[in-house]
């Protein structure tokens, strides 16, 4: 508290006990995470200090371990629903909003794709994108350009039209950048588009997607 210069925490995650960071020693940090870090996590969350406690990774799969496990309040996952992918609806945020658990989607861009395009310089997963990613990153643009509609818009509304999930942790490096975010945000997306989507097998159908009369409260994390 003293090197934060805070009196009080709104929420405070357990990072990176995922395979993707982890590799094979996952499984044991995972474990030391659950018994030892979440008791020193939920003693502070009932001495009031911290409002609410958390898991931040990259696999879904781990966000639906922890919270079957253990009392958390929300989630901080890292690109596994995005315009691109979209299991986490077969366990994951169904389990959310029954234990009214709070998604917070960073890396909704999927690192970078989402946000420029098919492009030779474009990134997934903190990578150069594969061929196949690429192909149906630019099947989506083609949509987008029917209906008139920025992919970046496209992928940060879509995130948020679920309803276990009240922000999109976008990255901003300026102000000017902010304003985009927020730009793309309200920008009006027909309910055509999603229909197109889904009857071209590029967003699954039991996907919830926004309505163009839909009033939409903006949630803002900035880093």
């Amino acid at each position: 508290m003293q090197r934060l210069a805070l009196e009080h925490i709104d929420i405070l995650f357990i990072h990176d006990i995922d395979r993707f960071t982890q590799g094979e020693n996952q499984p044991e940090v995972f474990r030391q995470a659950m018994d030892g870090c979440w008791r020193a996590l939920e003693r502070l969350r009932n001495e009031g200090i911290v409002s609410a406690i958390g898991v931040g990774v990259n696999e879904w799969e781990v966000c639906y371990d922890a919270i079957r496990q253990r009392d958390f309040d929300c989630c901080l996952l890292a690109g596994r629903y995005t315009l691109l992918e979209q299991e986490a609806l077969n366990q994951f945020l169904p389990l959310c909003e029954k234990q009214d658990v709070a998604v917070v989607v960073g890396g909704g861009f999927n690192s970078g794709i989402l946000a420029t395009g098919a492009t030779s310089e474009a990134r997934y997963n903190y990578a150069p994108a594969p061929r196949h990613v690429m192909e149906r990153v630019a099947r989506i643009e083609a949509v987008c350009r029917e209906h008139n509609v920025p992919l970046p818009a496209a992928a940060l509304q879509f995130v948020v039209a679920h309803p276990a999930i009240p922000t999109f942790c976008a990255g901003t490096r300026n102000v000017g950048q902010l304003e985009q975010n927020l730009e793309w945000f309200r920008y009006p997306i027909p309910d055509d588009f999603w229909t197109d989507l889904k009857s071209r097998g590029l967003l699954r159908e039991d996907a919830p997607v926004p309505r163009c009369d839909h009033e939409r409260s903006v949630s803002v994390m900035t880093r």
